[in-house]
């Protein structure tokens, strides 16, 4: 179901993004890959954050910033954004350290190949 002011290729975005379980987390880049578009991460932060407001149910707060190779974090500059994120996540039993950042290893999800 795409609008006329949503670019075409978020609802791609947004089907990789439902497919996130409880508990798990991805990264944009991860996104973008699955999604069939490898250099688009910051078209999925563009993407979830057109979410605000528009009663659609994708899970966007499952999705981080790659901080390293073991850790991802909550990106969102907003500070009431931020929190909203981190209660979001911490409710589904994601721990988010003092930093917001979460281990890739304990939360990061691995989907299967399709």
């Amino acid at each position: 179901m795409t609008t006329r002011s949503e670019p075409s290729g978020w609802e791609a975005y947004y089907r990789v993004v439902r497919r996130i379980p409880r508990g798990k987390v991805a990264t944009y880049a991860q996104v973008a890959l699955l999604a069939g578009r490898p250099r688009a991460a910051r078209h999925v932060g563009f993407a979830l954050a057109a979410l605000r407001g528009s009663g659609r149910r994708v899970p966007w707060q499952r999705v981080l910033g790659k901080r390293s190779a073991t850790s991802a974090g909550i990106s969102i500059l907003d500070p009431m954004g931020a929190a909203v994120q981190r209660d979001l996540l911490e409710r589904e039993g994601v721990r988010v350290d003092e930093r917001g950042r979460v281990s890739l290893a304990e939360h990061g999800w691995r989907p299967r190949r399709r």
